[in-house]
């Protein structure tokens, strides 16, 4: 099967433009998580969304949405549950299960880092024209379902 190409805009330059803008973005986002509190490394605030994301988590599923290994993600979870950012739940139907659970801090810590987030993206495209904006929310919603 051919894909149709527009030779305006052929995908090696589309794709270099977009390791350009997700360099930018990835700079972004380690700027908002710098000016959190407490201040966390951005694998803690990566293994916190995962959780946030997929309720009951395990450890063992943390470590390999990480792509670490399962002592490092065991002490990944000591460290952010001592921090009052996470806690391991026993079930009461098989002890050897464990689910992870967000706290209420930790949930505060990832809303302050997503708004921070928000209003450094929203102060970078103040100058980006409607239409381009309108086109950019279109290819970043393509973008997000073809994954």
């Amino acid at each position: 099967m051919c894909r149709e190409t527009d030779p305006e805009f052929p995908s090696d330059v589309v794709g270099r433009q977009l390791v350009e803008a997700v360099e930018n973005l990835v700079a972004h986002w380690l700027a908002a998580v710098e000016d959190v509190r407490p201040r966390l490394p951005p694998r803690q605030i990566r293994a916190l969304r995962a959780v946030r994301r997929r309720p009951a988590l395990n450890v063992s599923a943390l470590a390999e949405h990480l792509g670490i290994g399962l002592p490092t993600a065991s002490r990944l979870c000591d460290r952010l549950e001592a921090g009052g950012l996470l806690r391991r739940c026993v079930q009461p139907g098989d002890r050897r299960e464990v689910h992870l659970e967000i706290t209420v801090e930790g949930q505060r810590l990832l809303a302050d880092v997503t708004e921070r987030l928000a209003v450094q993206l929203a102060a970078a495209i103040d100058d980006v024209p409607p239409t381009q904006r309108a086109r950019l929310e279109q290819l970043l919603h393509a973008f997000h379902k073809g994954r």
